[in-house]
């Protein structure tokens, strides 16, 4: 598969804040040449205007309404970009308490903090207690008994929404799809108004809302509109039980330009579905939305120095120094990213190439089938890298994880350093 290069000044399809200035990629008015020479490489950069924008795009189709974005920071948790979105008023959709914590030190507002998952712990469950998050979204029967006897041992109630699984296919990968029937995620439709009145007769909780998730990278509005109807069905069940639910919270997992993908804006998007709430009567109800990789996922790109070229029978190989463990998601879902040179060689004849990291592994690749012209010391940028790259970053061949740079303007600050092995190492011991 090939994608075509952006010429000069030429901004990327889908991400206005990265162009060419000439014949150089920057990210707003930041060099990306200037930046792998400075912090080195793999770096990733992001921009925050593109976040801030992607942001406004939900606050233009909510306004009017009572409604909190509650950013879903499992897609990118350094802290950095959190401090973005504190900054901006958001709300954070965590799911773990290593989350809260990083919520926390990035000095946002606990208090609009909504934790998702399936396996919350007593001890992330105490935590979250003591920090007072605005709800639980809790996903099986077992964790609301648990949720009680934690929450009444430390003299509280929990606020809860059930996460309700409406058996909806997002079309989306099947990893990624989380709102069918063989997912593990949520309570079953056809339990949930049973599973409400238990919440309800349960000491250490109080019922706040209703919760539902069918998944990520979706590109069409059809799921959500069905997942809405069958969401307000359940509402319509479950107050007539006399359980009163204060907020709908409908996730997130709206989808991303990868490589010609055309999901609907955020703002049109979301005023399909307040149509439909307002035509049902639930127009005045508090929404809470947990959007993740449709703010940051085109606000980022991976900066990756070619190591070698490699001609071979039946593939070339053009072989960088970032792998499968800086950018996971070509390996785990045989993920596109678009792939451009940092500096566009205009008369240099293209040749196609595998994009593959130094990774002992076959499945080690960042592009496949991509016309480039490059030679050892070239600067290639990965493109939409700002979601689901670092925060699934791993040491895999005890490879130090990659800097990262905030750009704002032509301002770029770096807001981690690069790990190094005595990093790696601190934690461990020898018998």
């Amino acid at each position: 598969m090939t994608a075509s290069l952006a010429s000069p000044g030429t901004a990327l399809p889908g991400q206005p804040h990265i162009a060419r200035d000439g014949a150089v990629l920057r990210v707003e008015q930041a060099d990306l040449q200037a930046l792998a020479r400075e912090h080195g490489t793999p770096l990733f950069v992001y921009s925050k205007q593109w976040m801030l924008d992607a942001l406004a795009a939900y606050r233009r189709g909510f306004e009017g309404r009572d409604a909190l974005v509650c950013y879903a920071m499992k897609a990118n948790s350094s802290l950095g970009v959190l401090r973005v979105f504190a900054e901006a008023g958001c709300g954070f959709d965590i799911v773990s308490g290593g989350e809260l914590a990083r919520v926390m030190a990035a000095g946002a507002d606990v208090g609009k903090v909504i934790f998702s998952g399936v396996g919350k712990t007593r001890a992330e469950m105490r935590q979250a207690l003591e920090a007072g998050i605005a709800c639980f979204n809790v996903e099986s029967e077992a964790e609301l008994d648990v949720l009680s006897d934690v929450a009444v041992a430390a003299g509280k109630r929990a606020p809860v929404s059930l996460r309700i699984n409406p058996n909806v296919d997002a079309k989306t990968h099947p990893y990624i799809s989380t709102g069918l029937k063989g997912n593990k995620f949520g309570i079953a439709h056809d339990r949930a108004v049973e599973v409400y009145r238990h919440a309800a007769s349960l000491p250490g909780l109080t019922v706040v809302g209703i919760d539902c998730h069918i998944g990520s990278q979706i590109t069409e509005a059809s799921p959500y509109l069905d997942a809405l109807e069958r969401v307000l069905d359940l509402v319509q069940a479950i107050e007539a039980q006399d359980i009163r639910l204060q907020h709908l919270d409908f996730g997130g997992g709206l989808g991303i330009d990868y490589n010609g993908d055309t999901p609907p804006a955020a703002d049109a998007l979301w005023q399909q579905l307040l149509a439909r709430l307002d035509a049902r009567g639930f127009g005045d109800r508090k929404l809470i939305i947990e959007p993740g990789r449709s703010l940051v996922g085109n606000a980022g790109v991976c900066v990756t120095e070619v190591l070698y070229t490699k001609p071979g029978e039946e593939k070339n190989f053009c072989i960088v120094d970032a792998a499968m463990n800086d950018l996971p998601r070509p390996a785990m879902y045989e993920a596109f990213h678009r792939i451009e040179p940092v500096v566009l060689k205009v008369d240099a004849e293209p040749v196609r190439y595998d994009v593959v990291g130094p990774v002992c592994e076959s499945g080690d690749w960042l592009g496949r089938d991509r016309e480039l012209a490059v030679q050892s010391g070239d600067l290639l940028a990965v493109l939409s890298a700002g979601a689901y790259c670092m925060s699934m970053a791993s040491n895999y061949n005890t490879r130090g994880r990659a800097a990262e740079v905030l750009v704002s303007g032509s301002e770029a600050r770096l807001i981690r350093r690069r790990e190094t092995v005595e990093d790696q190492l601190r934690a461990e011991q020898l018998l």
